[in-house]
């Protein structure tokens, strides 16, 4: 069973940093890219970061660009976004999502673009 769950989300104050996991079963890790898709309260979905299956390239939104950063770790099957000087804009459902073939290049961000996608995980920041 393909399964790919993510945690970490929390109630965090403006300039405060949390740290998303992602854990990947089910399918061969190592071969597919991952990426980070958020969608803030009553909006669209918005592509966050992406990495390819080597780790060699990461990509960042420019609202996040600076502030977070995107890892993979395939001995663990885990993918984690690790998120500093939080806003209240970073509000949202943070989901993780794995794709093959992949072009670091294009974001892709609906669940269609998708070979699997996470439930998603709160993220809440405010004072």
């Amino acid at each position: 069973q393909v399964q790919l769950v993510e945690s970490g989300g929390d109630l965090v104050q403006p300039g405060g940093s949390l740290r998303l996991s992602c854990a990947a079963s089910g399918f061969t890790f190592r071969r597919y890219a991952m990426t980070w898709v958020r969608q803030a309260p009553g909006k669209g979905l918005e592509w966050v970061s992406g990495i390819n299956s080597g780790a060699s390239r990461t990509t960042y939104a420019d609202s996040v660009k600076g502030r977070f950063t995107i890892s993979i770790d395939n001995a663990k099957n885990t993918a984690t976004l690790q998120m500093a000087s939080l806003k209240p804009e970073d509000t949202a459902v943070y989901y993780c999502a794995a794709r093959i073939p992949y072009s670091p290049d294009y974001h892709y961000t609906y669940e269609a673009e998708y070979a699997y996608w996470g439930q998603g995980t709160q993220v809440t920041v405010s004072s």
